[in-house]
Protein backbone atom coordinates (compact mmCIF):
# COMPACT_ATOMS: atom_id res chain seq x y z
CA UNK A 1 0.00 0.00 0.00
CA UNK A 2 1.15 3.47 -0.91
CA UNK A 3 1.82 5.64 1.89
CA UNK A 4 0.69 9.67 1.95
CA UNK A 5 4.51 10.94 1.00
CA UNK A 6 4.23 8.02 -2.32
CA UNK A 7 0.64 9.63 -3.83
CA UNK A 8 2.02 12.95 -3.00
CA UNK A 9 5.26 12.47 -4.41
CA UNK A 10 3.61 10.42 -7.60
CA UNK A 11 1.41 13.32 -8.30
CA UNK A 12 3.79 16.22 -7.81
CA UNK A 13 5.73 14.57 -10.14
CA UNK A 14 2.93 15.91 -12.51
CA UNK A 15 2.97 19.76 -10.89
CA UNK A 16 5.96 21.24 -10.74
CA UNK A 17 5.11 24.73 -12.55
CA UNK A 18 3.61 27.04 -9.97
CA UNK A 19 1.63 28.17 -12.43
CA UNK A 20 -0.12 24.71 -12.92
CA UNK A 21 -0.44 24.62 -8.86
CA UNK A 22 -2.42 28.22 -9.10
CA UNK A 23 -4.42 26.38 -11.54
CA UNK A 24 -4.93 23.69 -9.53
CA UNK A 25 -5.91 25.54 -6.74
CA UNK A 26 -8.97 27.26 -8.55
CA UNK A 27 -9.88 24.37 -10.92
CA UNK A 28 -9.55 21.36 -8.33
CA UNK A 29 -12.08 22.82 -5.71
CA UNK A 30 -14.82 23.69 -8.77
CA UNK A 31 -14.53 19.84 -9.97
CA UNK A 32 -15.07 18.43 -6.44
CA UNK A 33 -17.96 20.72 -5.80
CA UNK A 34 -19.05 20.16 -9.16
CA UNK A 35 -19.43 16.18 -8.64
CA UNK A 36 -20.72 16.58 -5.47
CA UNK A 37 -23.47 19.09 -6.95
CA UNK A 38 -24.02 16.20 -9.56
CA UNK A 39 -23.82 13.63 -7.30
CA UNK A 40 -26.51 15.40 -5.08
CA UNK A 41 -29.33 13.68 -7.37
CA UNK A 42 -31.10 11.58 -6.43
CA UNK A 43 -31.95 12.09 -3.11
CA UNK A 44 -33.94 12.18 -0.07
CA UNK A 45 -34.19 13.87 2.64
CA UNK A 46 -33.73 11.63 6.24
CA UNK A 47 -33.94 13.44 9.63
CA UNK A 48 -32.73 16.71 8.35
CA UNK A 49 -30.31 15.34 6.03
CA UNK A 50 -29.90 14.88 1.90
CA UNK A 51 -28.72 11.49 1.69
CA UNK A 52 -27.70 11.16 -1.91
CA UNK A 53 -25.06 8.97 -4.03
CA UNK A 54 -22.57 12.67 -2.93
CA UNK A 55 -22.95 11.60 0.75
CA UNK A 56 -21.69 8.10 -0.21
CA UNK A 57 -18.85 8.83 -2.85
CA UNK A 58 -17.68 11.58 0.54
CA UNK A 59 -17.91 9.07 2.66
CA UNK A 60 -15.61 6.73 0.67
CA UNK A 61 -13.38 9.29 0.00
CA UNK A 62 -13.08 9.93 3.99
CA UNK A 63 -11.67 6.94 5.09
CA UNK A 64 -9.17 6.54 2.26
CA UNK A 65 -7.41 9.85 3.47
CA UNK A 66 -8.06 8.36 7.20
CA UNK A 67 -5.93 5.47 5.56
CA UNK A 68 -3.05 7.69 4.81
CA UNK A 69 -3.13 10.58 7.60
CA UNK A 70 -5.92 12.05 10.24
CA UNK A 71 -5.24 15.33 9.55
CA UNK A 72 -5.49 15.73 6.14
CA UNK A 73 -8.55 13.23 7.04
CA UNK A 74 -10.27 15.89 9.18
CA UNK A 75 -9.59 18.39 6.46
CA UNK A 76 -10.76 16.87 3.41
CA UNK A 77 -13.44 15.70 6.01
CA UNK A 78 -14.29 19.40 6.50
CA UNK A 79 -14.12 20.61 2.64
CA UNK A 80 -16.33 17.53 1.35
CA UNK A 81 -18.85 17.94 3.82
CA UNK A 82 -19.33 21.80 2.91
CA UNK A 83 -19.98 20.68 -1.13
CA UNK A 84 -22.21 17.77 -0.13
CA UNK A 85 -23.79 20.69 1.86
CA UNK A 86 -23.94 22.33 -1.01
CA UNK A 87 -24.77 19.55 -3.57
CA UNK A 88 -27.97 19.08 -1.40
CA UNK A 89 -29.12 23.27 -1.46
CA UNK A 90 -28.41 23.06 -5.41
CA UNK A 91 -30.23 19.56 -6.02
CA UNK A 92 -33.51 20.75 -4.66
CA UNK A 93 -33.63 23.83 -6.41
CA UNK A 94 -34.46 23.17 -10.53
CA UNK A 95 -33.32 20.38 -12.44
CA UNK A 96 -31.50 23.54 -14.35
CA UNK A 97 -30.23 25.26 -11.61
CA UNK A 98 -28.86 22.44 -10.21
CA UNK A 99 -27.53 20.79 -13.34
CA UNK A 100 -26.24 24.25 -14.74
CA UNK A 101 -23.90 24.95 -11.58
CA UNK A 102 -22.94 21.22 -11.65
CA UNK A 103 -22.03 21.20 -15.29
CA UNK A 104 -20.53 24.89 -15.39
CA UNK A 105 -18.02 24.41 -12.69
CA UNK A 106 -17.01 20.98 -13.97
CA UNK A 107 -16.50 22.34 -17.04
CA UNK A 108 -14.34 25.53 -16.32
CA UNK A 109 -12.87 23.58 -13.91
CA UNK A 110 -11.21 21.09 -16.31
CA UNK A 111 -10.41 23.84 -18.59
CA UNK A 112 -8.36 25.48 -16.25
CA UNK A 113 -6.65 22.36 -14.65
CA UNK A 114 -5.61 21.94 -18.95
CA UNK A 115 -4.34 25.58 -19.47
CA UNK A 116 -2.09 24.60 -16.08
CA UNK A 117 -0.62 21.38 -17.82
CA UNK A 118 0.07 23.53 -20.78
CA UNK A 119 2.53 25.29 -18.56
CA UNK A 120 3.51 22.36 -16.67
CA UNK A 121 4.27 20.31 -20.71
CA UNK A 122 2.70 17.57 -19.14
CA UNK A 123 -0.15 15.60 -19.11
CA UNK A 124 -2.65 15.61 -15.81
CA UNK A 125 -1.65 12.49 -13.19
CA UNK A 126 -5.14 11.03 -13.75
CA UNK A 127 -4.42 9.84 -17.00
CA UNK A 128 -1.55 7.30 -15.83
CA UNK A 129 -3.26 6.35 -12.46
CA UNK A 130 -6.82 6.78 -11.94
CA UNK A 131 -5.61 7.35 -8.39
CA UNK A 132 -4.87 10.90 -9.28
CA UNK A 133 -8.60 11.80 -9.04
CA UNK A 134 -8.75 11.23 -5.19
CA UNK A 135 -4.98 12.50 -4.36
CA UNK A 136 -5.45 15.42 -6.50
CA UNK A 137 -7.82 17.57 -3.66
CA UNK A 138 -5.79 16.00 -0.97
CA UNK A 139 -2.53 17.72 -3.01
CA UNK A 140 -3.87 20.95 -3.40
CA UNK A 141 -4.62 21.09 0.86
CA UNK A 142 -0.66 19.98 1.37
CA UNK A 143 0.48 22.18 -1.20
CA UNK A 144 -1.44 24.76 0.70
CA UNK A 145 -0.32 23.78 3.77
CA UNK A 146 3.51 23.81 2.96
CA UNK A 147 2.86 27.53 1.49
CA UNK A 148 1.65 28.58 5.43
CA UNK A 149 4.76 26.44 6.56
CA UNK A 150 3.55 23.54 7.61
CA UNK A 151 4.20 19.67 7.40
CA UNK A 152 7.48 20.50 6.52
CA UNK A 153 9.00 17.29 7.05
CA UNK A 154 6.41 16.17 4.35
CA UNK A 155 6.98 19.22 1.69
CA UNK A 156 10.84 18.24 2.26
CA UNK A 157 10.65 14.21 1.69
CA UNK A 158 8.05 15.12 -1.62
CA UNK A 159 10.64 17.71 -3.37
CA UNK A 160 13.54 15.06 -2.18
CA UNK A 161 11.45 12.99 -4.85
CA UNK A 162 10.32 14.72 -7.37
CA UNK A 163 12.48 18.44 -6.68
CA UNK A 164 11.00 21.86 -5.76
CA UNK A 165 8.42 23.95 -7.39
CA UNK A 166 10.20 25.66 -10.04
CA UNK A 167 8.51 27.54 -13.63
CA UNK A 168 9.31 25.37 -16.89
CA UNK A 169 10.76 27.84 -19.66
CA UNK A 170 7.47 28.35 -22.95
CA UNK A 171 8.55 28.26 -26.03
CA UNK A 172 10.14 25.46 -28.92
CA UNK A 173 13.29 25.01 -27.13
CA UNK A 174 11.78 23.96 -23.75
CA UNK A 175 12.40 21.00 -22.42
CA UNK A 176 11.62 18.64 -19.69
Amino acid sequence: MKTLTDHLAQYAAYHRDPRNLLSHFIGIPMIVLAVAILLSRPGAELLGFWLSPAVLAAALAILFYLRLDLRYAVLMALVLALCVWVGAGLAQRPTAVWLGAGLGLFGVGWAIQFVGHYFEGRKPAFVDDLSGLIIGPLFVAAELGFMLGLREPLRQAIEARVGPVRPRPLGPTAQR
